[in-house]
Order: structure tokens, then C-alpha cells, then sequence
């Protein structure tokens, strides 16, 4: 992709349940409408209709681990196939709630899956592919299960883990970040709202509309 202001632009958000993207997401991707930008919103696991389906059987079904992972990856290829690459392609911004960082922190840091084995999968389906900015909104597991709790929503499996699973997200999370800093940044998600959207408006302008 080339550095013009309004060269496509892949950006993720990450990090564990109840941090607060959503809202976030909504907010970034009206910014970038209001500036005559073209986006595709999306999510993982998901964002196709063959995504979606292997979304509710990952989020609700016991499985082996590294089964786990690989239909991660799988739901990935097709989402890049069918959705990132031809909207990039196409001249419009993607922006996306997860993307393979998530299986690095849930599936190797937050399971135990080999490093070695995450990293083939990666290289394989999307070698030499990585966001443009990944927005890591990072707060205690603790603050982030109020939050899930308060929804009243049925936790999936995911949401079931104990907190001490969730620590080990939060590290691999910041493990990863700490390996690219150029491109992740990193949020303060305890912050009230407007502050976040601030910070995230303050750092897109700066990489693209100053």
C-alpha cells in the first residue's frame, strides 16, 4: 500500500471482552465517512458467511486446541479472500474488531498453544500481512468481567475462562505489542469515552490527515 493521505488502510482493534470497542469501532469508522472515505467494517472470528457460522461453532463448541486454532485461521483466510483484500484492493478502508493478534493472545498466551505452530499458521495465510494500526485497548481482567457481567448477555466459552486465563490475554496482548510498536498503540481503556475516541481521532489524524 502506498503513504498517500487516502491510500487504503487495514486498521484492527483488539484486546479481551469489555474493553470497549465496539462503541469505538462505530465512532472511527463515522470519522472516517465524514472525511469521504469509503470503509468495511468487520469482525473475527466472522465477517463472511462461512466465518460466521465457524464464529458460533468456536465460540460454543468444546474442542481440541489446536483445532481451535486452526479454525481461527481458517475462518481468516476466507475473511481475507472475501472481504479484506478486495475492499483494500478496491480503494476502501477496512477496519476490523480482531484480527490474528487475537489468536496470538487467546490461543498461545491465553492457552498454551506452540509459538512455532501459530507462526506457520500466520505465515501461511497471510504472509508479510499486517495491519496498518492496531488499536489494543488494554484494562485489568477484573474491571473488564464487571463490564461483561453488567451486559446480562449469556457468556460464550470464551467469556466462561477464569481470570487468571484473562491475565495471560492481557500479557500476550502487550507481548505483541511490545514486538511491533510502530504499529500497535496502546489504550487506556479505563478512560470514560470521550477520552478514548479523542486519543483514537488524535492518532489516525496524525498517521494520515496531517
Amino acid at each position: 500500500m502506498t503513504q498517500t493521505a487516502h491510500a487504503p488502510r487495514f486498521i484492527t482493534f483488539e484486546g479481551i471482552d469489555g474493553a470497549g470497542k465496539s462503541s469505538q469501532i462505530a465512532a472511527l469508522v463515522a470519522l472516517l465517512e465524514a472525511r469521504g472515505i469509503a470503509v468495511e467494517q468487520t469482525r473475527e472470528p466472522g465477517g463472511t458467511p462461512l466465518g460466521e457460522r465457524l464464529r458460533d461453532v468456536l465460540l460454543h463448541e468444546p474442542m481440541h486446541l489446536e483445532t481451535e486454532a486452526m479454525l481461527m485461521f481458517a475462518a481468516r483466510r476466507e475473511h481475507l479472500a472475501a472481504r479484506i483484500l478486495p475492499a483494500l484492493e478496491a480503494g476502501r478502508w477496512v477496519v476490523s474488531d480482531r484480527f490474528s493478534d487475537a489468536t496470538y493472545a487467546y490461543q498461545v498466551s491465553g492457552r498454551g498453544l506452540a509459538e512455532d505452530k501459530f507462526d506457520a499458521l500466520e505465515r501461511w495465510v497471510h504472509p508479510g500481512f499486517q495491519p496498518d494500526l492496531t488499536l489494543l485497548f488494554d484494562l485489568a481482567p477484573a474491571v473488564a468481567a464487571a463490564r461483561v457481567a453488567g451486559t446480562g448477555n449469556a457468556p460464550d466459552r470464551f467469556e466462561r475462562e477464569r481470570q487468571d486465563f484473562f491475565e495471560r490475554v492481557r500479557a500476550g496482548y502487550l507481548a505483541r505489542a511490545a514486538r511491533a510498536p510502530e504499529r500497535f498503540r496502546v489504550i487506556d481503556a479505563t478512560r470514560p469515552p470521550e477520552a478514548i475516541r479523542a486519543e483514537i481521532e488524535a492518532v489516525v489524524r496524525e498517521r494520515w490527515f496531517a
